[in-house]
């Protein structure tokens, strides 16, 4: 058996506490599958909270301080993690930070932005910006950190299978001047060469299509069943209803039918991107 590895509990709140919690584990003379006894979770999710890579739910919380007799010590503590996942982040988007980490497909729709985890920071400095015009700049650059730490998701072997499907009027939206509107769509479509996301393109003359209203990010996962997070300017709300997540899932099986196949979707975004840099966008 290899050497166990060490947590580094100063690297984050979520390892100081997965160190903490694994001690007392310990300390009790406790595996991980004794610990969890009773409860609802396995022990490959306790692993990952000891290893400060998943966030500890209220009521395992209750559970390990019952059986460990910590006097709510966990329980306390699960509130001062959360605030050091989400930072930089709503509190209504605590559940996809941690739902987008265990997702083994990701497939988004957003009807007037470039997703989130497609931005470059210069498209996500000026939607925070917009949305939030008086924050002081400090504010502004913590919420920007943050979107761009979620891109972190292309970067492991691992990674979600992702899909997005762009309206075509968001290649032409004057959101940014024309070099940094060009560096965002080959941003996309870097990643869509390097295989790692897949973009469909909904023509502009399509008409009528599902999912006008709203935008919708569906995640499917090996273990667990699938969630939809839906999103408002200001608000959030993740769905785990059974028939509403497959009432998404047709709408969003639809509007990938009415898009553009994902090699000619690659083509009108460079196309795109040559046109901010060339000054030649369409109206």
């Amino acid at each position: 058996m290899g050497q166990r590895k060490d947590i580094d509990g100063s690297a984050s709140v979520p390892t100081f506490y997965g160190k903490e919690l694994r001690w007392k584990r310990e300390e009790a003379g406790l595996t991980l599958t004794q610990l969890v006894e009773g409860s609802f979770y396995g022990p490959s999710h306790l692993s990952e909270i000891e290893r400060g890579e998943r966030r500890m739910p209220a009521e395992l919380a209750s559970h390990v301080d019952r059986v460990l007799g910590t006097d709510g010590f966990f329980q306390r503590r699960c509130e001062d993690v959360r605030n050091a996942r989400r930072r930089g982040h709503a509190r209504y988007f605590e559940r996809v930070l941690e739902a987008e980490k265990h997702a083994e497909s990701i497939e988004e729709w957003c009807p007037t932005l470039i997703p989130g985890l497609l931005q470059t920071d210069a498209y996500a400095r000026a939607v925070v910006r917009a949305a939030h015009p008086m924050a002081p700049d400090a504010d502004v650059e913590e919420k920007v950190n943050a979107r761009m730490a979620r891109a972190s998701l292309f970067e492991d072997g691992q990674s979600p299978e992702y899909w997005a499907i762009l309206p075509e009027s968001l290649l032409r939206q004057p959101v940014l001047a024309p070099e940094q509107a060009a560096e965002q769509l080959w941003h996309i479509a870097a990643l869509a060469t390097q295989r790692r996301i897949v973009p469909q393109v909904l023509p502009g003359n399509c008409g009528a299509h599902p999912l006008m209203l709203g935008t919708a990010m569906i995640m499917a996962f090996p273990d667990a069943p699938p969630l939809v997070y839906t999103e408002a300017q200001y608000s959030g709300d993740t769905i785990d209803d059974p028939a509403l997540v497959k009432q998404y899932r047709k709408a969003y099986d639809r509007l990938r039918a009415a898009a553009l196949p994902p090699e000619a979707s690659l083509a009108l975004i460079e196309r795109a991107a040559e046109d901010h840099r060339h000054g030649k966008q369409d109206d």
